[in-house]
This record gives structure tokens, sequence and C-alpha cells, in this order.
């Protein structure tokens, strides 16, 4: 399980769960629990390079957002691996 600690949203973390650069899980903590929940399960059994082009840059406010705090957490485990 990666841990992601966001900047500038609501969230405080993301807990993903990756297998062969398939998203298998995504776990919020804080923020909007229904927009959140939506989210983890729209994203569930894709491939991180297809969630981090559909999500990077979307903004709400401080310029970004959670699914873009998301497609930051991917490519930091991109990154790391």
């Amino acid at each position: 399980m990666f841990s992601y600690y966001p900047k500038g949203v609501c969230s405080r973390q993301i807990l993903i769960d990756i297998e062969n650069d398939t998203i298998k899980d995504v776990k919020f903590i804080g923020g909007c629990s229904g927009n959140l929940q939506g989210i983890s399960k729209l994203v569930k059994g894709q491939n991180i390079d297809e969630v981090i082009s559909r999500l990077k840059g979307i903004q709400c406010r401080n310029n970004t957002s959670c699914p873009d705090q998301l497609a930051n957490a991917l490519i930091s485990y991109k990154e790391q691996k």
C-alpha cells in the first residue's frame, strides 16, 4: 500500500493499492467523503498512466484538487518504483 500526503486540499492522506500498474483500491483520509468515494470507485481497475493523464491539472482551490493530488500521488509512486 502506497501512502501519500496531499498538499493544498482537505484530504490529509491518500492510500493506494497498486498491482502491475493497475489501481486495486484508493482510500482518502479526510475531505469530502462522497466525492472521494466516487473518485476511488472510478479509478479502481484503471492503469496508473491513464488516471494520471485524466486527473492531472484539475483545479478546485489552491490551484489543485483531490483528483490532481491523486495524480501527483501516482507520479510519486512511479518515481519511487
